[in-house]
């Protein structure tokens, strides 16, 4: 059975300021995304699914996939902003991607085999990709979407430089996930309080303890034949709206409680980090390169 690694690339890194998908981070000018191709391919996954801007494909395949052409399958997905189903058109003024579930859509052609779902700029350790290629291949037969998540620990999600957006989960005690509930502006106050602010102001007081979805996901082939469907009823509700956005957690939390998807907690025991900011960097670099000190990593990943 072959497994893919879809990796969501196409962000434009507003808040970064900047392509941080091609910013090099490691001791010998890796990307982040070098370490989920790295643990990923030893995990067993062997094609790689890039979904990317056609405005930056020549600069993204010369930079950063001439490294694996060699040692893994490679395929590229374009998020086009007017990839829409139906009738359905972009609106005038719309200038914002639709989002991570519309990332997937992108590759619906491509996605017929067992599949991962990370982001781009996210550091998600080597537990994660043996959690979720374990799944893939074992993933009990149901007539349901099968799935899982590697969930994070929340407080250690959090960004010391800005607010982040992060999806809540909830199980049910046996296993399976039950809810995610995307947060769009979690922080950490100066009094060390975990708080994300509600869409009317308000600070909900979390624990940090929470399972964190960081859009680290393994699904069969099967959710493709539920993402139009739930992309074409966002978009008869909010397409409207310039900022609106069709988010991953949202269409799993859709098909769970919808009762059309079973999807397994998985809980990564290493640990995340990421660049959301660009201040964010150095502690990304130095997390790197203790990694490869302490003997996880080559020193040269490709």
């Amino acid at each position: 059975m072959g497994l893919s690694l879809l990796i969501l690339a196409a962000g434009m890194g507003s808040r970064y300021g900047g392509l941080k998908q091609l910013d090099r981070m490691g001791p010998s000018g890796e990307t982040v995304m070098d370490y989920s191709v790295f643990d990923a391919m030893r995990a067993g996954f062997d094609r790689v699914i890039f979904v990317i801007r056609r405005d930056f494909e020549a600069e993204f395949k010369e930079i950063i996939a001439k490294r694996y052409e060699h040692k893994v399958e490679l395929a590229y997905a374009f998020q086009d902003l007017d990839d829409l189903p139906g009738n359905f058109h972009v609106p005038a003024d719309r200038v914002k991607p639709w989002g991570t579930g519309h990332a997937v859509y992108a590759a619906r052609e491509l996605l017929t085999e067992p599949f991962a779902v990370i982001n781009a700029d996210d550091f998600y350790g080597q537990d994660s990709y043996r959690q979720i290629a374990a799944y893939l291949r074992n993933a009990p037969q149901s007539d349901k979407v099968r799935g899982c998540i590697a969930a994070f620990q929340l407080c250690n999600t959090l960004s010391e430089n800005g607010s982040v957006s992060r999806g809540i989960c909830s199980d049910d005690g046996c296993g399976h996930l039950t809810q995610v509930v995307e947060n769009t502006k979690i922080y950490r106050r100066e009094d060390g309080a975990v708080v994300s602010c509600q869409e009317d102001g308000k600070e909900l007081i979390l624990t940090g303890n929470e399972p964190a979805s960081m859009n680290c996901w393994g699904f069969m082939p099967e959710l493709v034949g539920q993402l139009e469907a739930l992309f074409a009823e966002f978009l008869a509700a909010r397409g409207g709206e310039l900022k609106s956005e069709f988010y991953l957690p949202f269409v799993v939390d859709s098909l769970i409680r919808s009762g059309k998807a079973e999807i397994t907690m998985c809980h990564s025991r290493d640990s995340w980090f990421g660049v959301t900011y660009k201040e964010d960097r150095p502690s990304v670099q130095k997390a790197l390169n203790d990694l490869v000190a302490a003997g996880a990593y080559p020193q040269r990943l490709f």
